[in-house]
C-alpha cells in the first residue's frame, strides 16, 4: 500500500514537471503567454470525460440532482481552482521554473491550517516543526529572488512572480481540501465533473475578456502545438490521478509527496534553461 502511494506520488510529481517546462518553455521561447487558454484546455478534457460521465447517470447521483444541490459550492471550488492555476502559469511569465516550483510549496502549511479546522486533521509536533521549515525556505527563496532581481535589473518582475505564486499555492489548498472532502465523502467521477463544467464555464469567461489578444498573436508552429498538448495532458493526467491518491491518503500526503516535483523540474532547468542555481538555492 505504502509503495503504491509513493509510485502515484511520483506520477503527479512527473505531471507536474511536464507542466511546469512546457509553461516555461512557451514563455521563455516563444513569448507565448496564454495561461488561462492553457487552463480552459484541460478544463475542456474534463468537461468532456467526466461531465458526460455524469450526464448518464440517473438517480441522486446524476448531474440534475448534483447540480440542483450543490452547484453555488461548485462555483467557489471552480473559481479558486482556475484562479489558482492561472496565477502559477502567469508566475513563469515574470520569474523561473525553479523558484516557481520551490515557492509552490508555500501551499503545505496553508493545507494544513485548513484541515486542522475544515477536516478535523490533527497534526504532532514534527509536523508543526516541518510547516515551520517550510516557511523558512519560503521566506529565504523570496529573499534570493529579489536579490538576484536587483542584480539584473528585474526586481520587481521577480517579486510579482513570487507573489503570484504564493497566492496560487494558497488557492490550491483550498482546491485540494475541497478535493478530499468530495473524493472521500461523494465520489471522484463527481469533482472531475464539476471542476471540468465550472472550470470551463469560468475560464472561457475570462479567456475572453484578458487573453484574446493574446492568442491572436500566436505564431503557430508544431511545436508550439505539440507544448499546449503536452501541458495539457500532463494537466488532464494530473487531476484524474490525484483523486486517486488523496482517497487513499489525505490531501497534506499529497503535497509532501509531490515535492519531488521540484527536484525534477530543478534538473530540467539547469539542463533545458541553463539556469545558475547557487549552492544556497540547491540547500533548499
Amino acid at each position: 500500500h505504502i509503495l503504491k502511494t509513493i509510485i502515484l506520488g511520483q506520477m503527479l510529481s512527473l505531471f507536474i514537471c511536464g507542466t511546469a517546462v512546457t509553461s516555461q518553455y512557451l514563455a521563455e521561447q516563444y513569448q507565448v503567454n496564454t495561461p488561462m487558454f492553457q487552463s480552459f484546455i484541460n478544463y475542456s478534457f474534463l468537461l468532456l470525460v467526466y461531465t458526460t460521465m455524469l450526464a448518464f447517470r440517473t438517480g441522486s447521483d446524476s448531474l440534475w440532482q448534483i447540480l440542483k444541490q450543490r452547484w453555488w459550492k461548485y462555483i467557489f471550488l471552480g473559481l479558486a481552482d482556475v484562479e489558482a492555476n492561472y496565477m502559477i502559469v502567469k508566475a513563469y511569465q515574470y520569474t523561473t521554473l525553479t523558484s516557481v516550483q520551490l515557492l509552490d510549496c508555500f501551499g503545505i502549511p496553508v493545507l494544513m491550517a485548513l484541515s486542522w479546522f475544515i477536516l478535523r486533521a490533527r497534526y504532532r509536533l514534527i509536523h508543526f516543526i516541518a510547516v515551520a521549515v517550510c516557511l523558512l525556505g519560503v521566506g529565504t527563496m523570496v529573499g534570493a529572488d529579489i536579490l538576484a532581481g536587483r542584480q539584473d535589473s528585474e526586481g520587481s518582475d521577480v517579486v510579482i512572480g513570487d507573489v503570484l505564486v504564493l497566492l496560487g499555492a494558497s488557492l490550491y489548498a483550498i482546491s485540494n481540501v475541497s478535493e478530499e472532502y468530495i473524493v472521500k465523502n461523494l465520489s471522484r467521477v463527481e469533482f472531475l465533473g464539476m471542476v471540468g463544467l465550472f472550470g470551463t464555464i469560468i475560464s472561457g469567461l475570462q479567456l475572453a475578456i484578458v487573453e484574446h489578444r493574446e492568442i491572436m498573436r500566436i505564431q503557430w508552429n508544431w511545436k508550439i502545438a505539440l507544448l499546449f498538448t503536452v501541458f495539457a495532458l500532463c494537466m488532464f493526467g494530473l487531476y484524474s490521478f490525484m483523486p486517486v491518491v488523496i482517497k487513499v491518503t489525505s490531501a497534506t500526503s499529497v503535497n509532501l509527496g509531490i515535492l519531488t516535483a521540484d527536484l525534477y523540474s530543478l534538473f530540467f532547468g539547469l539542463f533545458l534553461f541553463f539556469y545558475k542555481v547557487s549552492a544556497f538555492i540547491l540547500s533548499l
